[in-house]
């Protein structure tokens, strides 16, 4: 199972990358990082800064043929990054467009609703994104997790860091069956 991380150089809740990385990892499968630069990638324990971490792939270099799977970590400042970027948000699209589960916990969402992939699903997020989910089409449900199968692919989501649990509980056995 190899799992893309997409993020923003900066601005990840730190805990909703390594919990899920960590996820990953234990179940055998090869987490990578992406992001649309090089380098690094600083991450963030709510308002202060926190670790950094290598990026291992661009985006723009990235082929959604080696992954079996996209997750996509919250915290306030990434999503609204990556929808500003338009390879972040066509490579997120591209996984809905061939049938490929994505994970997003949190702010993420942000970023699902840029690549106009939530329009007739249900569900979760971080409360403040909720006006702007159901604007865009979704069904919004205050929800620890929620499997939303509508359409070709699989769409996890998950309202926060106190959620990590159940998101890596869910989204990795859906991952799990794309890659066997």
């Amino acid at each position: 199972m190899r799992v893309a991380f997409l993020v923003a150089q900066e601005g990840i809740e730190q805990v909703e990358l390594t919990e899920p990385w960590k996820a990953v990892t234990e179940a055998g499968g090869t987490p990578r990082l992406l992001a649309p630069k090089g380098g690094s990638v600083q991450a963030f324990h709510h308002l202060e800064a926190a670790d950094t971490f290598p990026v291992d792939q661009e985006v723009g270099q990235a082929g959604m043929e080696e992954y079996d799977g996209l997750v996509l970590p919250g915290g306030v400042a990434n999503p609204d990054a990556l929808r500003m970027d338009a390879e972040s948000v066509s490579f997120v699209k591209g996984f809905f467009e061939r049938g490929k589960p994505v994970a997003a916990i949190c702010h993420a969402p942000w970023t699902l609703v840029e690549a106009d992939v939530v329009r007739g699903r249900r569900l979760t997020s971080w409360p403040s994104l909720r006006t702007d989910l159901r604007n865009a089409g979704a069904e919004w449900v205050d929800e620890q997790v929620v499997l939303c199968a509508a359409g070709p692919n699989t769409l996890i989501t998950s309202r926060k860091p106190d959620d990590l649990r159940a998101f890596c509980d869910t989204f990795v056995p859906e991952f799990q069956k794309v890659s066997s």
